[in-house]
Formats: structure tokens, sequence, C-alpha cells
């Protein structure tokens, strides 16, 4: 936890967290979700220009990503109509993903997310979903576009875990040795 990557994070989780006080998609709300985009983009850049990119740190940042995406969810669930194939598309990816990380427990007895490209586009689209709803933006198609990026970057983590002797958490794509 020495590392100024570490404590942005650790910023992240609190910030995340406390979107649950605020009205959703209101100013407040939209500037605090902001900033955790922005440092969530900042501390891996700082950990690797620092040269301080640590194990604690990737799962450290998995960790606040996680927290963010669940704050969201139930943020945004009694607010967008959510149709029955998205529940299923959700329920597909996220059984995908912890497969994925059943596997690298079992190979290799540690917690770990690969970034890949297809993760990071994934988080990106996440991210750019309450900016959209804000600005009164129809949340059906942004919903399916997440939902299709989401599956296929989880199908290619996980055929990444099955195919792999080690464990490269910062592997780019499939095609990355």
């Amino acid at each position: 936890m020495k590392s100024i990557a570490n404590y942005i994070t650790m910023i992240r989780i609190i910030l995340s967290l406390t979107l649950f006080f605020i009205e959703p998609l209101s100013q407040a709300f939209i500037i605090i979700y902001l900033i955790c985009g922005i440092s969530d983009i900042l501390d891996g850049y700082i950990a690797r220009k620092t040269n301080t990119v640590s194990e604690v740190g990737g799962k450290l940042d998995s960790l606040a990503d996680l927290i963010m995406f669940t704050v969201l969810i139930i943020l945004f669930y009694p607010i967008i109509l959510i149709h029955f194939n998205i529940i299923v598309w959700i329920i597909i990816v996220t059984t995908i993903r912890l497969i994925s990380m059943v596997i690298v427990y079992i190979k290799y007895r540690k917690f770990g997310v690969i970034h890949t490209y297809g993760n990071k586009l994934t988080g990106f689209a996440l991210f750019m979903f309450p900016l959209l709803l804000a600005f009164n933006f129809n949340g059906y198609v942004p919903i399916m576009l997440i939902c299709l990026i989401a599956c296929i970057s989880s199908i290619e983590e996980l055929l990444i875990h099955l195919t792999s002797t080690e464990l490269k958490i910062n592997r780019r794509s499939i095609f990355d040795n």
C-alpha cells in the first residue's frame, strides 16, 4: 500500500461507495462518477510510470472495479427497464467470469483478472453507460452493446486461462503471448 497508485485506487473505492448516498444521475453523482473514472485510468498509469506496479495493486484495482460495477447495478436496476434477455446475458457473462476465476485459482492458487483490450473496452463501455443515461439516451441499445462486448471479452479471457501455462495479468489479447 506504499504506492500513490494504490491510494488513488482506495479513494476510488470510497467514492464508489459514496454514490449510494447521492441521487443517481444528479450533477453531484456525475462529478463523483467522473472522478472515479479518471482515477481508474490514473492509478494504472501512475503505477507503470513510477515503476510501482504490484500484485496487490492489481488486486486492489480489480476490487475497485467490482465495487463500482456492483454499486451501479444496484443503483440503476430500479431506474432502467431491464429486459429478460439482458438479465440472461448478464447471468451468462457473470458465469463465464466466475468460471475463469475458478480456473485461475485452481491452476495458479491466485486470484487474477487479465487486463485484456476486451476487458478494457468492456470497462469503458460500462463507464459510458451512466453518462449516456444522464443525457436521456435510450438505455437499451447501450446495454445490448455492453453485453455483447462483455460476452466476447469474458470468453476471450476464459480461453486464455484454459490455454495458458502461466498467469500473465497484463496479457492484452488471446493473440498476445
